[in-house]
């Protein structure tokens, strides 16, 4: 028989024998648990990420998501939004927000394409992978990614305003954390979690963002790394106080 069919006949054997894997191993699939704080939703299958109401010296209200959210990502998407205001100068505020997937990991996505879409300007040079220190419930470093963006608008007066905005972040399953940029790791953390135990991680895609004047951007930053010390351990249930497992191994 011709080298070129015999090849072709275990290349389909190959694919359809794959194909009839990955559709046992759905079938067969569960959810994992989250590495967030949450709650059941009335009349919904989804859930309500609690987030603390007060960070050290930050009030807070809970915001709903936008509908450009809920109408594009997948309807089985959690999410948990609030605004943090300082009592003491209302023009210091920084917003954290949570989106936890559900069975369509699609729910996780590059927040680049959601920043710019908003009129930001990435700086690739001033972004970077970096970790943030967190003391409970043991001590540990996060691992983050931190996005620096240029954005423009007018004053009252209808002067061009530009400001700098900070974002940073991470993701977090059951014992499980990232901070990488490309998604590699947890893309690959999943699939060898799923062949092996049949468990779906349950990913959350945790983010927080403050704007500041340009040359102010690493004081900013230091500020943010206070805010989210003090409130990952309120409503983050990874580490658990026993885990030895902070991060993503590929």
């Amino acid at each position: 028989m011709n080298k070129k069919i015999i090849l072709l006949l275990v290349s389909l054997l190959l694919i359809g024998g794959g194909a009839g894997a990955l559709v046992k191993l759905k079938k067969k699939q569960r959810l994992g648990a989250p590495g967030v704080r949450t709650e059941p939703m009335a009349g919904s299958k989804n859930l309500h990420v609690v987030l603390p109401e007060q960070v050290l010296i930050y009030a807070s209200q809970e915001r709903e998501q936008p509908p450009i959210v809920t109408n594009t990502l997948p309807r089985d998407t959690s999410y948990g939004q609030r605004i943090y205001v300082n009592r003491e100068n209302t023009n210091d505020w920084i917003q954290m927000n949570v989106v936890l997937m559900g069975t369509d990991r699609t729910s996780m996505h590059k927040p680049q394409f959601c920043l710019e879409g908003a009129g930001l300007s990435i700086d690739p040079n001033a972004s970077q992978e970096t970790n943030i220190h967190i003391e409970r419930p043991q001590s540990y470093d996060l691992p983050v990614i931190k996005l620096v963006a240029t954005g423009r608008q007018q004053s009252a007066s209808g002067e061009p305003i530009i400001f700098r905005g900070i974002y940073v972040y991470w993701f977090v399953a059951d014992d499980v954390l990232s901070g990488e940029m490309s998604g590699r790791q947890r893309m690959w953390s999943m699939a060898k979690n799923l062949l092996q135990t049949g468990v779906l991680q349950r990913w959350a895609y945790v983010s927080c963002f403050a704007v500041c004047r340009p040359g102010q951007e690493d004081a900013t930053f230091e500020h943010m790394k206070q805010f989210i010390a003090a409130s990952v351990p309120e409503f983050q249930l990874t580490p658990k106080p026993a885990a030895s497992n902070l991060s993503v191994n590929p």
